[in-house]
This record gives C-alpha cells, sequence and structure tokens, in this order.
C-alpha cells in the first residue's frame, strides 16, 4: 500500500501533510464555523487549499472567531436547508472536493428541535448531494471526491460491549441520532444511483466517535461545559458519570477524513464507502474517568483545588446511550490509520488551549503549535 504520510517535510506546507497533495486544491467544506469544520478549514488552509466555506453564522464563543478563520477562507453564510444557497455556494466554490460537516449537532437539542434537526441533517444532506450531482450544470466541471461526516450514533445502538462495525444497521433512539442514520441512508443511495457510474465524483461517509478538543464551545457537551466551569472557577456538574463512550482529540478523525478524501481523489474505488474512525479501545472511557482527568489537570496547572459534583435527578431526562464502541480494523487495515495521541496526551491538549486563550494566548497560533505537534505524530503511525 501506498506510504500516504511520511515524516513531514521543511517548510510551512510540510508540516502539515508529507507532500504538497492539498496545495491549490479547490474544497467545498460545509459547517465551517463548528468545532470540527474549523479545525478542519485551519489544517486545509495550512496545506495550501483554497478553501470555501458554507455556514450558518458562528456563534459566541466558537473556535472560528477565536482563531480568525474568516480570514483564511471564503466565508459564505447560508443555510442547507436551502437548496439555492447550497447551489450558489457550490458555484463560488466550483470545488474539486467536498466536505460535508453542516449540522445540528447535539443529542438534547434534538428533542427540543426534532422538525429543525431532520430538516439540517437528513433535507440538508440531500441539497448537498444533489447539488454533487447537478455538478455540470452548476458550472463545476472538476469534481472528484465527496466526504459526508455523520456520526457513530447513525448505528442502531444495542447498548452493548461489542463496538459497532461500518456493516451493522442504521438505527437511532432520539431525533439525532436517528437523523444521522436516515443521512447514512440517504447517502448510500446518491451513491449507488448517482455516484457508482464511470467518471463520476467518489462518495465516502464518516462516522466518528466523540470528538474532543481546544475550541469547542458547544452547550449540553462534556468537555466545553467541563471547561466553562474550569475556567470560572467553579465546580463542573456531571450529568451522566457512567457513560461510556469512545473519546478521541478532533484531529485524529480530520485525519482520517483527508486521507479518505485523497483516495477517493486518486480514484481508489474501495474508498468510497462507510468508515469508522474512533480512538483505540483502552480509550473508550466512562464520563466519570474524563471528568476527573480534566479536574485533575486542570488544577495542576493554577494551583486550584476544584472537583466535581453529580447533580440529583430532577424528573424524568431525555434518553442518552449509555455505552457506544466503534470497530475501527477496516480503517486501520485498509488505511492504516490509528490514532497518534492517547486520551491523557488529548485532554492534556485541551487543557493547554483553553489556558493559552485564558491567560491571553493568540488562538490560532495555539492551534496551530498544536497541528503541527500532531501532525508529527500521526506520520509516525499512519503507513
Amino acid at each position: 500500500m501506498e506510504n500516504l504520510v511520511t515524516p513531514p517535510a521543511s517548510g510551512p506546507q510540510g508540516m502539515f501533510w508529507p507532500d504538497d497533495f492539498w496545495n491549490d486544491r479547490r474544497v467545498l467544506l460545509t459547517g465551517h464555523t463548528g468545532f470540527k469544520g474549523s479545525w478542519l478549514a485551519l489544517w486545509l488552509t495550512a496545506m495550501g487549499a483554497k478553501v470555501t466555506g458554507l455556514s450558518l453564522p458562528a456563534e459566541e464563543p466558537s473556535l472560528f472567531r477565536q482563531a480568525r478563520i474568516d480570514e483564511l477562507v471564503t466565508h459564505i453564510e447560508g443555510d442547507i436547508r436551502d437548496a439555492a444557497s447550497v447551489d450558489a455556494a457550490f458555484t463560488k466554490a466550483d470545488p474539486q472536493v467536498v466536505f460535508h460537516l453542516a449540522a445540528q449537532p447535539l443529542v438534547r437539542l434534538s428533542y427540543e428541535t426534532p422538525v429543525e434537526t431532520f430538516a439540517t441533517n437528513v433535507q440538508g444532506t440531500v441539497h448537498v448531494l444533489d447539488a454533487c450531482r447537478r455538478a455540470r450544470a452548476l458550472g463545476v466541471d472538476g469534481l472528484q471526491a465527496i466526504v459526508c461526516i455523520t456520526s457513530d450514533k447513525a448505528y442502531e445502538n444495542r447498548e452493548w460491549v461489542w463496538p459497532y462495525r461500518e456493516s451493522d444497521p442504521m438505527g437511532g433512539h432520539d431525533p439525532y441520532s436517528a437523523s444521522k442514520g436516515a443521512a447514512e441512508l440517504v447517502i448510500a443511495a446518491f451513491r449507488s444511483s448517482y455516484f457508482s457510474k464511470a467518471g463520476a465524483p467518489l462518495l465516502a461517509s464518516v462516522r466518528a466517535g466523540n470528538v474532543i478538543g481546544g475550541g469547542d464551545w458547544a452547550q449540553d457537551r462534556l468537555l466545553p461545559d467541563l471547561i466553562r466551569a474550569l475556567v470560572a472557577g467553579q465546580r463542573p456538574l456531571i450529568r451522566s458519570p457512567d457513560a461510556i463512550r469512545p473519546w478521541q482529540h478532533v484531529l485524529e478523525a480530520l485525519g482520517g477524513y483527508l486521507l479518505i478524501a485523497r483516495h477517493l481523489v486518486q480514484g481508489v474505488s474501495w474508498a468510497a464507502s462507510a468508515w469508522n474512525f474512533g480512538p483505540a479501545d483502552d480509550d473508550t472511557r466512562p464520563v466519570r474517568w474524563i471528568a476527573d482527568q480534566m479536574v485533575a489537570q486542570w488544577n495542576a496547572q493554577t494551583g486550584q483545588s476544584l472537583g466535581w459534583d453529580h447533580p440529583a435527578p430532577t424528573g424524568s431526562a431525555p434518553h442518552e446511550a449509555a455505552i457506544l464502541k466503534l470497530d475501527c480494523a477496516k480503517a486501520r487495515a485498509m488505511l492504516g490509520w490509528r490514532p497518534a495521541l492517547n486520551l491523557d496526551t488529548a485532554l492534556q491538549r485541551i487543557v493547554d488551549w483553553h489556558r493559552h486563550v485564558a491567560d491571553g494566548g493568540d488562538a490560532r497560533y495555539i492551534s496551530l503549535a498544536q497541528l503541527a505537534d500532531y501532525c508529527q505524530r500521526w506520520a509516525l503511525t499512519v503507513s
């Protein structure tokens, strides 16, 4: 198998990818103002890609604002629920590669906004893929690769200890999970109906575990909730300390997405399928372990002596999966992909990032520094 990742070369782009594959490549990135989208936009532009982003306005605070991502990309504000907005962004970007990340990403919010969740995650995906289907009619002649990001929660969760493989059935107890499972069905239908013919772009879907990293400010997520409390000098409140999740640094998943996109551009047909990207087995941990480690690392840096609390339940709470694991054997066997950071190191990166920014440091600087460090580690693990 081709060695896609080797120790970084000298020079700015060589710090972030082993060659000039991404240099000057035109990319449309939906959801570029979100947490994962901002990190991916930063990585792509660091490699020299010409990125056009389509997304709702960035929230405050956000990594997008803090790292000034709008200075690096062609920034288009629009809603993927509006097909005309998707078409216009597609024409402007003239993409060779599409990364579709835009989504309503929160489980608990999906209970409050089921219509918006399904409209965004399902019909929005239809709009993006239909624009890809009609690429030439929209003035785009060089589209080669489409990578749609869904979620590990797309699987029909049976609450068992065995990890889910790409061939397992889609499902979803809550509106968010169901919408991601439905999006996977949409992707599979478009792949077989429109993107399996000779000369057509290749289409893949990617499913990642709970991604974590500096600059995540989403409400009702464990790590952002922890950080907000710690920065304020308060004891975090932990809702479900015994829930088990596949935790991984955001760059682990994004590295997998970039590898898949490269294979698709190169015409590797077996890459046009579904892929899991998750942590090593021993980094699938309960929430209480994450809380303990984060609080301990924060206290070590600040001299504080904070702990965390598990509030007593108040009434009925929305259902959330108790256990969820991913089987990533396919990515390891066929791509040579494997995690470069253990969970302890990933948590340390989050504490370092937020301490740096809380002390007045530049968010883009530390993000690029952590990205460069990650790429050097990753180069030694991917073959």
